[in-house]
């Protein structure tokens, strides 16, 4: 058992690497982007591009550790290359980062000839953030928060112009964004509002259709914002 946990490299000599060994690497490093892909799509659809970067990443991340070698002229070639990279990337959420980085982790730890650590860690951290977006989506499921877009006439006065429909069916509202449309003859209207217990929606939006003209309303969950870090 204590062998299952020791560096493949531990007798390999610094500057030999059979073909062998460079494969299994890099099929272990596959399995741990594998996990991270099956854990990040647990009741979410990533982009494919996302499915694509955590199933090769741990891979990528191995190679580069097993190429550089204690070598720290390629390391500091490698740190810019992945800068130039990363300046090149569109930013994405904090889960988004933070999958990324362990994927990066797990392929670290292959490249350094811990197979057993690399599952270990990856089977971990996948159980975690399947567990925490489980619990994540029960709490929005439960959740009264909502956004409600508007749509209303210019010649309506919309700053407490729906009160009391507001009072009826929400506690808490709030105007996030207002804009023109439609060369100026309509407003667009965001607002964030917490729903009271028990209400019904279709009532809320038919009440709130007599006041607006019977234009466009739009009730939905908040996303999460892709740039909240």
């Amino acid at each position: 058992m204590p062998d299952l946990f020791n560096s493949v490299f531990a007798d390999e000599s610094q500057s030999t690497l059979s073909v062998g060994l460079f494969l299994c690497c890099i099929l272990v490093a596959l399995v741990c982007g594998g996990i991270y892909l099956a854990a990040f799509s647990f009741r979410e659809r990533g982009s494919r591009s996302m499915r694509l970067s955590l199933t090769l990443l741990p891979a990528a991340v191995c190679v580069v550790i097993m190429m550089v070698n204690g070598n720290v002229g390629i390391g500091v070639a490698v740190a810019g290359a992945f800068s130039l990279v990363r300046f090149r990337s569109a930013p994405g959420n904090a889960k988004e980062i933070s999958v990324i980085f362990m994927a990066m982790c797990s392929g670290l730890i292959v490249g350094v000839g811990y197979f057993a650590y690399a599952i270990l860690f990856s089977l971990l951290m996948g159980g975690l953030l399947i567990l925490l977006t489980f619990f994540g989506a029960r709490e929005r499921e439960h959740s009264r928060e909502r956004v409600l877009k508007l749509t209303v006439p210019e010649d309506l006065d919309y700053t407490g112009a729906f009160d009391g429909v507001f009072g009826l069916y929400t506690d808490r509202q709030e105007l996030a964004a207002a804009k023109t449309s439609n060369m100026g003859s309509l407003y667009k209207l965001t607002y964030r509002v917490r729903l009271k217990d028990g209400i019904n929606e279709k009532q809320f939006i038919d009440d709130l259709r007599v006041r607006n003209g019977n234009l466009e309303i739009m009730l939905l969950r908040p996303e999460e914002n892709d740039r909240d870090l």
